[in-house]
């Protein structure tokens, strides 16, 4: 006795998982969500400390005349930690948004706003970083051409922190990009 399977119109064998399979996958791309997420605030928060503290000051013949380097001084520096503040608090604010999607894996147009901001927010992050590697560059190497002397000999400590600094920034970034193609696949999963 054969049993006949009736497909009705409407119905493929290409159908979306439904189900605990799916919600399981959904759920643990929304884990690895706020995972990230967190990730990121160390990073973007790490890298806004170590350059807004960032000074050294330099004794020149005497006392009372000393060469000082502090990130204020170049303002793609101070942009740079404006920058990573300003990814800081979105990261923090986008976190309940976030966990909203680990109770509710299907959730779409919250999702679809946080692949917006995200993507707004690696645009920032880049291009603070950017301008502040640009300068860290200089700091190094410096530009013979535009007689622009490297620093780093004298200032060495003020060197490492704002190379330093760079790190969590640009992992940060990283982490953004992964953010975005993660939420990308979990809205991509629904179609």
């Amino acid at each position: 006795m054969t049993k006949d399977v009736v497909v009705e119109h409407g119905e493929s064998s290409k159908a979306p998982l439904v189900g605990p399979v799916a919600s399981g996958v959904g759920r643990a791309i929304s884990v690895a969500d706020v995972f990230l997420r967190f990730l990121a605030i160390i990073g973007t928060i790490a890298s806004a400390i170590s350059m807004g503290t960032t000074n050294e000051t330099l004794p020149f013949f005497t006392q009372f005349i000393q060469f000082e380097a502090k990130y204020s001084d170049l303002p793609s520096f101070t942009f740079f930690v404006a920058a990573n503040a300003v990814v800081c608090t979105y990261l923090v604010l986008s976190i309940p948004l976030s966990i909203v999607h680990i109770i509710r894996p299907r959730a779409r147009y919250s999702r679809v706003i946080l692949v917006f901001f995200d993507a707004a927010m690696l645009t920032l992050l880049t291009a603070g970083a950017s301008a502040a590697a640009a300068i860290v560059y200089l700091a190094h190497k410096g530009n013979v051409r535009a007689n622009w002397f490297a620093i780093c000999q004298q200032f060495d400590s003020f060197c490492e922190r704002i190379s330093g600094s760079l790190i969590g920034s640009f992992a940060a970034m990283v982490l953004l990009i992964m953010l975005i193609f993660l939420s990308a696949f979990a809205l991509a999963r629904r179609h």
